[in-house]
């Protein structure tokens, strides 16, 4: 795993497609988590237009709009589709709300009646607007920009649909997994298919590659971790390949830590995610070096800006610099990161 690849012979006119297809490129293309958000004034002028959240998410010319306003002020690599991983449980039939200032606010499914009212499967007529603006921002974008879909890995989803809420709130989903194992695993299988059927049609409507956002199965212990996140990550990407040979696949699973190598191994991904908390260097020497990884600047330090960001960048360069890499964050973009400190990054990269 150590050896140093050449630089890739593969030619594609998006850098984040190269860099998944296993090049080397000297810069690294650039793009961010949340890089469209309520830091930016244009959004934040655009959703107080829009009436709530979810109407923004379902409304294809603002959610397009969205999604190519971070690409139009810093020329990142990529856009990632505006939407929500919640979309999945409401698909699924679960009430989802978002609450000013709280967040998402779900019918907590406790039980096995809960469960019961979910649909057997998911609905993709009622994510149309999602496919439909997929394609919008896919016929705007230059074909040197990648389009990244996503959905959320069902151990992170399942976190919101048993607790009825967001943030790190994990304990009622992982009293449900030791306490019902059997109907946790049903939810979890539920969701493997919503993901597989949502990833599918995004890739068909035009994105060129997928994430799937694990963010908070890192607290696991390695033995539920290969359960409930490693087993069902490298599912999904088994079934999606199948529908969509070559499909471009991106897991982040965050603060996998020790873990990494392990998922790494059993998941079929083209790239792999990294937090702001891993060891960079044993990162990279833990995955295959066909494989890129992704990351990890700190997303406090782009809200620091200055000598202290350009050592952040600095350091994720010379830790995965010489390998396929993507420069991204740690995690998202804060809402108060000032706007004039993404241009730095994205300076500092393609300086580099």
């Amino acid at each position: 795993m150590g050896e140093r690849r050449r630089e890739g012979r593969v030619k594609h006119a998006s850098g984040l497609i190269r860099a998944l297809s296993g090049e080397t490129l000297t810069p690294p293309p650039v793009w961010l988590m949340r890089q469209a958000g309520r830091y930016l004034p244009e959004y934040r002028e655009l959703r107080a237009k829009a009436g709530g959240f979810l109407d923004l998410c379902f409304t294809p010319e603002l959610a397009a709009e969205v999604t190519l306003q971070p690409i139009r002020r810093y020329d990142l690599d990529a856009a990632i589709l505006f939407s929500d991983i919640l979309v999945v449980p409401h698909a699924l039939g679960q009430e989802v709300r978002f609450v000013e200032g709280e967040g998402p606010r779900l019918d907590p499914i406790a039980d096995r009646k809960e469960f019961g009212r979910l649909s057997d499967e998911i609905d993709l007529g009622a994510l149309a607007p999602v496919y439909e603006t997929v394609s919008r921002v896919r016929s705007a974008l230059d074909q040197s920009k990648a389009l990244i879909g996503f959905c959320g890995a069902p151990y992170t989803v399942a976190t919101y649909m048993v607790a009825g809420r967001g943030g790190d709130e994990q304990a009622p989903a992982r009293l449900l997994a030791y306490r019902e194992p059997e109907l946790f695993a049903e939810l979890i299988d539920r969701l493997v298919a919503a993901s597989v059927a949502h990833l599918v049609a995004q890739l068909r409507a035009g994105a060129d590659a997928v994430q799937i956002f694990d963010s908070w199965s890192g607290d696991l212990p390695p033995g539920e971790f290969a359960r409930w996140s490693t087993a069902p990550i490298a599912e999904i990407c088994a079934r999606v390949r199948a529908e969509v040979p070559g499909a471009k696949i991106i897991a982040f699973a965050r603060g996998a830590g020790a873990k990494l190598a392990d998922f790494a191994g059993a998941v079929p991904a083209d790239g792999f995610g990294l937090a702001t908390s891993e060891d960079l260097r044993v990162a990279r020497s833990a995955v295959y070096a066909s494989r890129a990884l992704q990351g990890a600047v700190d997303p406090i330090a782009l809200v620091a800006g200055g000598e202290a960001l350009d050592r952040a960048v600095d350091e994720v360069l010379d830790a995965l610099g010489g390998y396929p890499m993507i420069l991204n964050l740690g995690h998202g973009v804060r809402q108060e990161t000032p706007p004039e400190h993404v241009a730095r990054l994205v300076a500092r990269v393609r300086g580099a």
